[in-house]
C-alpha cells in the first residue's frame, strides 16, 4: 500500500471569488472543473451533519491541481493564525514568471509580503513568502536559469 501520486491540495477560503481572483487571475492557474455538493456522500467524507460546499479545481500549467474549497453551510470558521515555524502549518510553492511584479502587485488584492523576494545563496530561484486573504502561506518561486 503506497501512495501513487499528489492527487491535489485543498485550500478551504472564506471568500471563493476573492480566491479566484489571486490563484486564477493574478497567478494563472486554470479552472478546470467546479462544482457544488451536498448529501451523504459529502457529509461522510467532512463529517459534518448538512454540510454544503463548492469547489473549484485549478490546474497549473505545469500539472497538478489547487482546489478552492468554500463552505456554505456550515460557513467558514476563521483559522486561528499560527506561526510559519509551527508544527502541521503547511504552505504551497507555485513556480511563477516574475516574483518581483507579484511582490508589487498582490497586496493591492489583499495578500501580505512581510518582506521582499529574496535570492537563493546558490542564485537558482528567487523567492516571495507571503499571506493570502485567509492567511494561507504562499512561497511564490522565480527560476532564475
Amino acid at each position: 500500500m503506497k501512495v501513487w501520486g499528489l492527487r491535489h491540495v485543498g485550500l478551504v477560503v472564506s471568500d471563493l471569488e476573492r480566491a479566484l481572483g489571486l490563484y486564477r487571475d493574478a497567478l494563472g492557474l486554470v479552472e478546470w472543473r467546479r462544482t457544488v455538493e451536498s448529501g451523504s456522500y459529502i457529509e461522510q467524507v467532512t463529517g459534518l451533519a448538512g454540510v454544503e460546499l463548492e469547489w473549484v479545481k485549478l490546474a497549473a500549467p505545469g500539472g497538478g491541481l489547487l482546489e478552492l474549497l468554500h463552505y456554505r453551510r456550515p460557513g467558514c470558521e476563521t483559522a486561528v493564525a499560527a506561526p510559519v515555524n509551527a508544527a502541521g502549518r503547511m504552505h504551497a510553492a507555485l513556480t511563477v514568471d516574475d516574483v518581483d511584479a507579484l511582490y508589487r502587485t498582490l497586496p493591492a488584492m489583499g495578500v501580505r509580503c512581510p518582506s521582499p523576494p529574496a535570492l537563493s545563496p546558490d542564485g537558482k530561484v528567487k523567492v516571495l513568502y507571503c499571506f493570502d486573504g485567509d492567511g494561507t502561506n504562499l512561497e511564490l518561486v522565480q527560476e532564475m536559469d
